[in-house]
């Protein structure tokens, strides 16, 4: 079934809207056992997606109903797939909202050479320092060219081309008593050889110091420190506020012009990015053809703008935004010096992390911290950290300085006062 072939169906079909996303990948996959090619394969899959609108008779209400279709499939039983969804769209009512039509697109896409990309993960995968009790134990390499073409039935017909790789690493630490293992998972555009270099030697570290951890005290509430990937989620929650979805179905409560509470900390500007270096998110249009562009979301701790899918924005009174897939959170006014001063807890290492949506509640397991107390610097193991950022979030301080994490880019310390830390007690304690 080609998309051309597919768009006259549609067109002849009861939908009243439609979109389609095709979506050819090319991409290969590498498998090593420490640093010996296990296996390795190459991909080209074709995804398309279909996305139908009904309106009610009285133009009241609108549905819609989503489906994959084969590339494979004929005429006649794409035909009945078409004439389903058209029948599903109508029990799923909502008020109407009107697709995007054809803009302007300004901007480009970087370029990209896939066979470049795959070598350079495998040349600095080959150039990570190793020790005799720190090492790879394995690693898995996927680099991904993605051709997709965006057509929708109020003229829109884009075609983006753009990357995505993902590094997937276990590493083994030891000491004469025993030997443990630590799994990572990066995500990016593009090979950024330093950052590789620096996360997987940065496992090793956090492998060698697992290992003579002690249990972390019981230190009732302290200041916490994030210095990890583990340090986007909080920033998820800013851009939770900010999403047209969870204001309209009142699940965030911020207004636009009215300032969320801030006390001694920095205020959060968190800003959509049209194109970040090395992300996997960069884009031309989003996924239901909006143009991309960079936008304030939220400046200085004053909400701005909402984000998020055109349904949800029309319903809101706004068009100006998308769904927008990179962010940046602008540093704060501390040096790194300074927020490494006095007593408080880092957690580079959770077996779980994670900040609700709604309530900004925090919670994560400590699988490594380092307790910085009068100048000493204990690795611990052990207990949790849970509070709240709708407290917090008055209080957090972020460094000038910042690192990027795939699509994200933030401040390189965050760090949080008064968060609950549950130790684990000893014997004689």
């Amino acid at each position: 079934m080609t998309t051309d072939r597919l768009i006259d169906l549609l067109r002849a079909s009861r939908a009243d809207a439609w979109e389609i996303t095709d979506t050819q990948t090319e991409g290969w996959e590498f498998y090593f056992i420490r640093h010996r090619l296990d296996q390795n394969r190459a991909r080209n899959v074709q995804h398309i997606k279909l996305r139908v609108f009904r309106l009610l008779e009285d133009g009241a209400g609108m549905g819609s109903a989503t489906a994959q279709i084969e590339p494979t499939a004929g005429e006649e039983e794409t035909r009945e797939l078409i004439d389903k969804l058209t029948e599903d769209a109508r029990y799923a009512v909502n008020p109407p909202w009107k697709l995007n039509r054809p803009a302007e697109v300004t901007g480009t896409l970087p370029a990209f050479d896939l066979s470049a990309m795959a070598e350079a993960y495998l040349t600095a995968m080959r150039d990570v320092p190793e020790t005799d009790t720190e090492d790879l134990n394995s690693y898995e390499i996927f680099v991904n060219r993605h051709t997709e073409r965006f057509i929708n039935s109020e003229g829109i017909d884009i075609s983006q081309i753009y990357p995505e790789a993902t590094l997937e690493t276990v590493v083994n630490a030891r000491n004469s008593e025993r030997e443990i293992e630590l799994y990572d998972l990066h995500n990016a555009g593009d090979c950024d050889r330093e950052a590789v270099m620096r996360e997987v030697s940065e496992m090793m570290r956090y492998g060698r110091d697992r290992l003579c951890a002690v249990p972390t005290p019981p230190l009732g509430t302290a200041d916490v420190l994030f210095s990890t990937r583990d340090a986007v989620e909080l920033y998820k929650w800013f851009a939770a506020r900010m999403d047209a979805a969870y204001k309209y179905q009142q699940l965030s409560d911020w207004e636009i012009g009215s300032s969320y509470e801030i006390r001694e900390g920095d205020p959060v500007t968190l800003l959509a990015r049209a194109c970040l270096p090395g992300s996997s998110g960069n884009r031309l249009i989003d996924a239901e053809g909006a143009v991309v562009r960079d936008l304030v979301l939220i400046d200085a701790g004053v909400p701005v703008r909402f984000w998020g899918a055109g349904q949800f924005r029309s319903y809101l009174g706004g068009e100006d935004g998308y769904l927008v897939r990179n962010f940046e959170v602008k540093g704060g006014t501390a040096a790194e010096e300074e927020l490494r001063q006095g007593s408080y807890l880092e957690v580079v290492e959770f077996s779980d992390f994670s900040v609700d949506d709604v309530t900004g509640d925090i919670a994560g397991e400590i699988r490594l911290g380092y307790w910085h107390d009068k100048g000493r610097v204990t690795p611990v193991t052990g207990g949790s950290v849970s509070g709240s950022l709708r407290g917090s979030a008055a209080d957090m301080r972020l460094s000038s300085e910042q690192r990027q994490y795939d699509n994200w880019v933030i401040p390189h310390l965050t760090r949080i006062p008064g968060l609950h830390v549950t130790g684990i007690e000893t014997s004689g304690t």
